[in-house]
């Protein structure tokens, strides 16, 4: 008689994995368990905060200020969170949220002005492209506020032109626009052809 031996078990992915824990810490947290809620902030950290440099364009205390919001918001709204969706997407949702209210409450300037900014930055000299090397994340960091977040809400995140216009409070043409004048502005600095 030939004895069949049972299958090995194959190791979960590490996306399934990572999935099934944050889940798991999500749920302690949402039970009060502030331990199981720092676990969940040293997991996802470093993706909140680069998402919110990359939309506010400052690297420095607000955006650390900015990042921290976040996660407030986060722990407040847990009790309330559906498992709908994975943690670390709702926790990037809520980072991309975070970023729009800054950008938000910086208008106290019109928005056109961005449009003058983004015209005296496209003129800089070949001195100051060298400067910037080439590091994409420095580049995008030097475009005025309301372009970089319409490229990076459009070619980072994936977001639709009718999406970003109805966040930011502007027209699908001026979503549009904006791409196209940071996206020019971006080639000139990077001196690459980017698509």
């Amino acid at each position: 008689m030939m004895l069949i031996s049972p299958l090995p078990q194959l190791p979960m992915s590490d996306e399934v994995a990572d999935h099934d824990v944050d889940a798991g810490l999500a749920r302690r947290a949402a039970a009060a368990d502030v331990g199981a809620f720092e676990q969940i902030y040293r997991r996802h950290h470093r993706r909140v905060h680069g998402v919110i440099v990359r939309l506010v364009g400052q690297a420095g205390a607000r955006a650390e200020d900015l990042t921290q919001e976040a996660f407030v918001r986060a722990w407040q709204a847990l009790p309330t969170f559906r498992f709908e969706s994975a943690v670390s997407t709702w926790l990037h949702r809520l980072a991309v949220n975070t970023a729009l209210m800054e950008l938000r409450t910086r208008r106290s300037r019109p928005w056109h002005e961005d449009d003058e900014a983004l015209e005296t930055a496209a003129a800089l000299d070949t001195a100051s492209h060298a400067m910037l090397g080439r590091d994409l994340e420095q580049a995008v960091a030097t475009l005025p506020p309301r372009a970089r977040a319409v490229l990076v809400l459009h070619d980072v995140e994936g977001w639709k032109h009718e999406e970003i216009a109805r966040e930011l409070g502007m027209a699908v043409g001026s979503s549009k626009a904006q791409l196209h004048r940071a996206r020019g502005l971006l080639r000139t600095r990077m001196g690459d052809d980017m698509t």
